[in-house]
C-alpha cells in the first residue's frame, strides 16, 4: 500500500495537506484531510515537519501513544502507525490532533480543513473520525505483511 501526503499550503507555524491513497493503477484516493508542523531548514525538535520523501509505515506496539489508543480504541488498535527510517527525526506517527500544537513532527488527520493562512496554527476537525476510517485498513496491511510507504511531497 502506498499513501501519498500532498502538501498545499506551507505557512509560518503549519504545513496543510492531503492523505491520498494510490492504487495498484496509480489512480488515486482521497483519504482525509492532514496537518504537521512548518517547513524549516534546520530543524528544531517537535517543531519540524518531516522532509518531503518516501518513508516506510509499521507498527509501533510500544509507548505512551499506543497505551492511550489501545484503551481509546479497543476493538480495533494493534499498534500506532509509525513513520520509519526518516533522517534526524524519530517516533513520528499518524494520530489525532486539531492545530500544530498537537504535533512534534508527526502527521494529524481530519475529515475537515481550515486554511492555515487565515488560522496561523492549521487546523484539522473531525480527527477521530478520520482516523477511524483510515486505520484499520492501513494497520491491517501492514499487520498481513504488506509494505506500506508514505511519500511526502511539496506542491504548496
Amino acid at each position: 500500500m502506498r499513501l501519498i501526503v500532498l502538501r498545499i499550503s506551507s505557512q509560518e507555524d503549519s504545513t496543510s495537506g492531503i492523505l491520498m491513497k494510490e492504487d495498484s493503477e496509480g489512480s488515486l484516493e482521497f483519504l482525509c484531510y492532514t496537518l504537521e508542523d512548518e517547513y524549516r531548514k534546520d530543524k528544531i525538535s517537535k517543531e519540524t515537519r518531516v522532509p518531503a520523501g518516501l518513508y516506510p509505515v509499521v507498527l509501533r506496539k510500544e509507548g505512551v501513544f499506543n497505551e492511550r489508543y489501545s484503551k481509546k480504541f479497543p476493538d480495533t488498535h494493534i499498534g500506532m502507525l509509525h513513520v520509519i527510517n526518516v533522517p534526524n527525526f524519530e517516533y513520528i506517527l499518524i494520530h489525532i490532533g486539531n492545530t500544530d500544537e498537537d504535533t512534534a513532527g508527526c502527521l494529524l488527520v481530519g475529515n475537515s480543513q481550515e486554511s492555515n493562512l487565515v488560522k496561523k496554527n492549521g487546523f484539522v476537525g473531525s480527527s477521530t473520525n478520520a482516523y477511524k476510517a483510515i486505520y484499520p485498513e492501513i494497520a491491517k496491511a501492514i499487520e498481513e505483511g504488506q509494505e506500506v510507504t508514505i511519500e511526502y511531497k511539496n506542491i504548496g
